[in-house]
């Protein structure tokens, strides 16, 4: 945007579906029940993973890193959202929609690389199981998540960084639920294939090599697994990295329809909805798979939940 626009631009309307006003508050009831089990979810797993010695382990400091995020995630968009749903004013102020481009894309970012790093940990755990601890030490640990969060941060930078300076010629009407790229590139006035392509191409980047790496380490997960003929050894690899693949295709299939189609092309409400996929349902859903298809989770929640009841 240029200088004229930011002095002259008070902020956007998020249209969400306004244009179908009795649907209004059921999406708001239903977006609330899902950030409450997000919220109930997501610190469960925090919880458990600090509080039972049995989970210090390098699995589960990645998983709280990814509760974390999605708890920040999430956060960052869906108060404004629920704001926006429960009454007339749509409204959102230009330094709060730019605030939430940044951090949206960040925190979204950030899983994808956080997610190699976890495939990463499930490759080390079954193709070099002696070697495991040695390998996966505390502070290399650290390390990979600190990549994951600062890789997430440059693509932020970059991506929204070159959203910011689209001109938008007056138009403040945002038809999605959040301040995000392709939404913003929607409403730019003025040709914008520079940001559709430096969209595309760092969101390329920041999708086929971070999935490639994970297909490559399930793909040398696998052959160990079927080196060993053990069921049991089958059993195990599956429920350990099971839980894992379903969240890596819950995340990359929706990041894949939302920003790497061009964003002017494509439908605007199946777009929109998407949007609301990944930033609602999908980290409401991921502590869930981590739970219920997880013994020693669901091993630690009944002991802690024992120690509660011996404390009353």
């Amino acid at each position: 945007m240029s200088e004229a626009d930011n002095n002259s631009f008070k902020g956007f309307i998020l249209m969400g579906v306004s244009d179908h006003p009795k649907l209004e508050m059921i999406f708001f009831f239903v977006i609330l029940f899902f950030y409450l089990l997000t919220l109930v979810g997501n610190l469960t797993i925090i919880l458990i993973s600090r509080l039972d010695a049995r989970l210090h382990t390098p699995m589960y400091f990645f998983l709280s890193n990814l509760s974390s995020l999605d708890l920040a995630f999430t956060t960052s968009s869906v108060p404004q959202m629920l704001l926006n749903l429960w009454g007339p004013d749509k409204t959102i102020s230009y330094s709060g929609c730019i605030t939430q481009l940044y951090v949206f894309l960040w925190l979204g970012a950030t899983e994808g690389i956080l997610l190699v790093v976890m495939a990463f940990d499930r490759y080390v755990a079954v193709c070099r199981p002696l070697h495991y601890m040695t390998i996966m030490h505390p502070r290399l640990c650290w390390q990979l998540a600190a990549i994951a969060w600062l890789g997430g941060l440059g693509n932020s930078l970059i991506q929204s960084t070159f959203t910011v300076q689209l001109p938008l010629c007056g138009h403040q009407k945002v038809d999605n639920f959040l301040c995000e790229v392709p939404a913003l590139i929607k409403i730019a006035c003025g040709d914008t294939t520079l940001n559709e392509a430096v969209l595309n191409g760092v969101c390329a980047f920041f999708t086929a090599v971070p999935l490639s790496i994970i297909l490559i380490s399930y793909g040398f997960i696998a052959q160990a697994v079927l080196k060993n003929r053990s069921t049991d050894g089958w059993q195990k690899a599956f429920k350990t990295c099971g839980s894992h693949l379903i969240v890596v295709f819950l995340f990359y299939i929706s990041a894949i329809y939302a920003y790497l189609l061009p964003a002017k092309s494509s439908s605007q409400d199946r777009g929109k909805f998407i949007s609301l996929f990944y930033s609602v349902v999908t980290p409401m859903v991921n502590p869930l798979i981590y739970t219920l298809r997880n013994k020693e989770v669901k091993g630690a929640l009944r002991r802690f939940l024992g120690k509660r009841r011996e404390e009353q």
